[in-house]
């Protein structure tokens, strides 16, 4: 299974996706859409829409998803065995009013087009 995420470095919905990935042991290309905007200019190509988490499955794009999204459709899929064991991080939820905040602090502008 060939799967690429486009991911921000520290958003909540994207740690999700990070942790379904963990939490199967799947091999996955990480692709940072806030440093680099050519990965973000892709990902709405691909998609179709601005919005991430993105995650392309075997060549079939699930746009703007929550980990638990993923999961289900994996599953569903059957491309993946339910698992027990925990996530490493919630699934089903972006980032909190403060964790915006603190990132916001940190953060450079960037402009992507």
């Amino acid at each position: 299974m060939k799967i690429k995420a486009y991911l921000k470095p520290t958003c909540g919905w994207s740690m999700g996706v990070r942790a379904i990935m963990a939490k199967h042991d799947l091999q996955y290309e990480d692709i940072d859409i806030i440093n680099n905007p050519d990965n973000y200019a892709e990902m709405v190509a691909k998609s179709g829409q601005p919005l991430s988490p993105c995650v392309e499955i075997d060549g079939i794009m699930l746009a703007d998803v929550s980990g638990e999204e993923v999961e289900t459709y994996m599953l569903e899929n059957k491309l993946i065995e339910p698992s027990e064991a925990p996530a490493t991080a919630p699934t089903d939820r972006g980032c909190t009013d403060e964790e915006h905040e603190k990132m916001r602090a940190a953060a450079k502008p960037i402009r992507f087009f």
